[in-house]
């Protein structure tokens, strides 16, 4: 696996030199317990960008463009690396709630780990969450926004939760540069857990399942080759290892930069 993942990365680092970026038949979800731990944890948080914004333009975890829009748009958030997971945190969501009752409301406002903050305040081991203005701005009493964003950090608390995605189903971005012998696929739309703790993929006419690797942020991998499609794409969260199969949700004809949607969702 070490060497698949050093093959992974060598063949990314030529993508990035010589392109200057990286820029179902439905298999039922095995029965694990759902996110269960409803603590709520002490944390710390700032906001980063323009003070209605919706923070990152793309990010750490290769979601591009897709945080400017819905259902990203204004619920993303950098977190430290203790919750970042070297990427694999990626699309897990979460509670922020601030605790000065003086000019926040009790209510709590959901964001979607998009990027990863590796200093300043989210250096040393440290919990923290630097959110976009505009989710930021949600944690205050109304009309107080901009009051809020003056204190630059706070503290808070938060505790994991199920995302939701209404009328979506897991997806699977093929990322540019991808070829019949390197293939790299992000995962968008992932209802419940968020994260992906592994992933898989089936060639056409075989039974035989191909570990992914981890590449970097959503991304995954295969060297290998020639690969035929159509692909059925397997995944398995990190947090509960719930699995979900999508079969031959990559046609035959499939482009890179292309995004092929599935009909199955974890909910």
């Amino acid at each position: 696996m070490q060497l698949v993942r050093s093959v992974c990365f060598g063949a990314l680092t030529l993508l990035l030199v010589f392109k200057y970026s990286l820029l179902v038949d439905a298999a039922k979800p095995q029965s694990h317990s759902h996110l269960t731990d409803t603590r709520w944890k002490p944390a710390t948080a700032t906001w980063y960008g323009s003070p209605e914004g919706d923070g990152s333009d793309g990010g750490a975890c290769g979601y591009g463009s897709m945080v400017d829009v819905k259902p990203f748009r204004a619920r993303v958030g950098a977190v430290s690396p203790v919750l970042f997971k070297n990427g694999e945190g990626c699309g897990a969501c979460y509670k922020v709630k601030c605790l000065d009752h003086s000019i926040c409301s009790r209510r709590a406002v959901t964001i979607i780990v998009t990027d990863e903050c590796p200093g300043g305040y989210c250096s040393n081991g440290r919990t923290h969450f630097d959110l976009s203005g505009a989710a930021f701005g949600r944690m205050a009493v109304t009309g107080d926004g901009g009051q809020l964003r003056n204190r630059g950090e706070i503290s808070v608390v938060y505790r994991r939760t199920q995302c939701k995605y209404p009328g979506k189903n897991v997806a699977f971005h093929v990322n540019e540069g991808s070829t019949n012998y390197w293939l790299s696929l992000l995962v968008e739309f992932e209802d419940g857990d968020g994260d992906v703790g592994s992933m898989h993929i089936k060639q056409a006419n075989s039974n035989e399942w191909l570990q992914m690797s981890h590449l970097w942020g959503a991304n995954w991998c295969f060297v290998g080759g020639p690969l035929r499609g159509p692909f059925s794409v397997k995944l398995t969260t990190l947090s509960t290892r719930k699995a979900l199969s999508a079969r031959d949700v990559i046609p035959t004809n499939w482009s890179p930069k292309a995004t092929y949607t599935s009909r199955l969702n974890f909910f």
